[in-house]
């Protein structure tokens, strides 16, 4: 085989680029670190080392997402924290205040005080970090509680991411701290009316005329005192109490929200503990077979009737009771009417004896006369047509409450389906403690913006809901947003539905004509003097746009509920919007700042106890309920700590996780792109020698000539 010089020439070449190549590719290797710098060096290479840099990225995303959230739960965690620690010296304060030992002028300072930690609630409840409010959910801008309490933020949650698909809440909304809900707090509701022993009050009545007044005392009814002793007697004479009944009238909502009406007779003889148990039967949904295992019903010490839902989370519980006993002789042991008594122009000569003056001497020793007790007062007002004058009689057909330009009930509208407050687009037949609303009716019953009297009837009907207006023939189609626009069935009517006929018979815009057209540009003229919607709490407020003290009166009551059954139990109002109803001391809804607001108050007027007696303020819950109510308030917002340092221990662990996790992904990335210097220095060194040698070998065989060959 013949080799020329221009193969050996070229082959020569081939092999001095290829070591120099290798050479200048290890020596990148050293200097950049890294194996390749294009993908063709090695596509492998390449793609897994997009990968893994892809997943750094991702995980320095989590990490620094993870890291802000636990910033803001941390401080969360940290002022839910102060808010547990001033709500246990409000406590502090309110036990000492329970004392009967305190002067006016030191429950004052204890009141000065209780502000002064509410002002710091408030501006706990308002801290910010960067700029964004802790407690407003997802409206960080916004300042959560306004100056009144108010809450003005939203409920949605703020999220971190923490991965693909996992995201991990990091907020406490103020709709969860100071508006949340309790699921196994058992609702208690109690009277307000102090029930005292009237044969220890009125001894020269009811145990022996020889008895001078003087000798009398202030004690409470208790369970084993007697129905007498509660009702009171026109003479010392126990023999002839066989002959007379006491009956109690009592109303309200059960747990499963339906509401009921019962009529109790007991006897003079019986106890005040079997009149606790008749109650607690009237509870029971089963009215063919009750039992009295719905409720709890006991007497406090001031002798106020105290009942609690044995169903935890509930908060739809409800009482009102009238006591009322027959002195006729002539009539004995009948019922006197009293459902037309109780509401009618001869109520207003019975006066109550709860206030333990001598009312009860006129009233006890005329004959015939109906002596009437209420257990219940509201300071509210009624309505055209409704007595006033015995003011815990009356249970909802009751003025809403003035404040300036705005009319506001008591009772929140609450889903007998899931316990939510009612909003506007809630169907009246979710509220309501009947099946279907078919042929039931609702008066509107106030006076308007202009300062008219007036009374409105709705007529829920399946075929079509209507309204008219004092007596008027004219009915107005309550129209549906469907299409072709017809008048609401009863069933499928909503809030905002009433509340649009309440604002028009307010204002005094009724529709031209029958027609949908006009029905709507009635609501649009409504609408630009007045406002009626549904609170946070499920309350109904109408606002008067026009006058800063409005001329507006407000009433809406079921139209048969001033009547009750014959004997035993029946249904109830079909809804209640504002009554005199029980005063709630324990409920699974939290309303924070109203509820500081309200123990503040008791101590502010120096009520230990709930007392309707107090024309100011009969509905004050007192300091013995309040420090109940602020245990649980303490409770509800611990719970919240507990939650928001829950979301931090979260965080954390998944920003310490994820710092592992990057530290592994990048040494896997390093193990997979990165050069090993010491190998890449060992294959220099080699890579040099074979060059050297390549060229020592090339140095010799140059000097060879044809000569060497001969």
């Amino acid at each position: 085989m013949r080799i020329t010089s221009g193969s050996y020439y070229t082959n020569i070449y081939g092999e001095n680029n290829k070591i120099n190549q290798q050479l200048y590719d290890v020596n990148k290797q050293i200097s950049s670190t890294h194996k390749i710098q294009y993908a063709h060096e090695d596509p492998g290479v390449f793609i897994d080392t997009l990968r893994l840099d892809d997943e750094i990225t991702t995980l320095t995303q989590v990490k620094n997402s993870a890291q802000s959230a636990y910033k803001v739960s941390t401080q969360t965690d940290t002022t839910i924290g102060e808010i547990v620690k001033t709500l246990e010296s409000m406590k502090v304060k309110l036990v000492n205040a329970a004392t009967d030992s305190n002067s006016d002028t030191s429950m004052q300072a204890i009141a000065k005080e209780l502000r002064g930690l509410q002002n710091h609630l408030l501006t706990l409840a308002n801290t910010s970090i960067g700029g964004q409010y802790l407690f407003s959910g997802t409206a960080t801008s916004v300042k959560p509680i306004s100056s009144d309490g108010t809450y003005q933020g939203n409920d949605k949650d703020l999220e971190a991411f923490l991965g693909s698909g996992v995201k991990q809440k990091y907020n406490i909304s103020g709709s969860q701290l100071f508006l949340g809900e309790e699921s196994k707090i058992t609702r208690t509701i109690t009277t307000n009316v102090a029930q005292m022993s009237l044969n220890d009050l009125y001894p020269d009545i009811m145990q022996n005329p020889d008895t001078p007044r003087s000798a009398s005392e202030e004690s409470y009814i208790t369970g084993s005192s007697t129905i007498r002793d509660l009702m009171g007697d026109n003479d010392a004479d126990t023999t002839n109490d066989t002959t007379r009944s006491s009956y109690f009238y009592v109303e309200g909502t059960r747990t499963d929200g339906t509401t009921f009406k019962s009529k109790i007779q007991m006897g003079m003889d019986d106890t005040m503990d079997d009149l606790m148990h008749q109650i607690a039967l009237a509870y029971d949904p089963n009215t063919a077979s009750p039992t009295a295992n719905q409720v709890n019903v006991s007497l406090n010490a001031n002798g106020q009737i105290e009942i609690t839902d044995k169903i935890a989370g509930s908060s739809k519980l409800d009482f009102h009771m009238v006591g009322a006993v027959d002195f006729d002789s002539t009539n004995a042991g009948d019922a006197a009417d009293i459902s037309d008594a109780m509401y009618g122009a001869s109520a207003g000569s019975i006066d109550n004896l709860q206030s333990g003056t001598t009312d009860f001497e006129t009233a006890a020793v005329t004959t015939p006369g109906l002596y009437v007790k209420e257990f219940t007062k509201s300071g509210f007002t009624s309505p055209a047509g409704v007595s006033n004058t015995l003011e815990g009689v009356n249970y909802d057909r009751t003025n809403f409450e003035q404040d300036g330009s705005k009319l506001t009930s008591n009772i929140s509208q609450i889903n007998k389906n899931d316990n939510s407050f009612a909003t506007a687009t809630t169907k009246l037949l979710d509220v309501a403690g009947v099946n279907t609303l078919d042929g039931q009716q609702m008066i509107i019953n106030g006076t308007d913006v202009n300062g008219n009297p007036f009374t409105a009837q709705i007529d829920l009907a399946t075929a079509g809901s209507t309204f008219s207006l004092d007596g008027g023939t004219t009915n107005y189609d309550i129209f549906n947003t469907q299409t072709p626009r017809v008048a609401a069935d009863a069933d499928s009517m909503t809030y905002q539905q009433l509340m649009d006929v309440v604002n028009m018979a307010m204002t005094g815009n009724l529709p031209a004509t029958n027609t949908a057209a006009d029905y709507d540009t009635a609501i649009t003229a409504s609408n630009s003097k007045a406002s009626v919607q549904l609170d946070s709490s499920g309350r109904m407020v109408f606002e008067d746009k026009v006058n800063p003290s409005t001329n507006a009166s407000l009433s809406i009551y079921d139209a048969g509920s001033d009547t009750y059954p014959a004997s035993g139990t029946s249904g109830g109002s079909i809804f209640t919007f504002n009554a005199n109803s029980a005063l709630t001391v324990r409920d699974a809804k939290t309303d924070f700042f109203a509820q500081i607001e309200e123990m503040i108050k008791s101590v502010e007027e120096g009520k230990t106890r709930a007392n309707g007696s107090d024309a100011a303020d009969p509905r004050n819950i007192g300091i013995q309920n309040a420090i109940q109510m602020l245990d649980d308030l303490s409770d509800h917002v611990s719970r919240m700590q507990t939650e928001a340092g829950s979301y931090s221990q979260v965080l954390q662990a998944s920003s310490d996780r994820t710092s592992m996790l990057i530290i592994s992904t990048k040494t896997l990335q390093s193990d997979v792109i990165d050069t090993d210097i010491a190998e890449a220095t060992l294959r220099m060194q080699q890579l040099s020698l074979n060059y050297q040698a390549m060229l020592s070998s090339i140095s010799k065989v140059s000097k060879l000539s044809l000569v060497n060959y001969v």
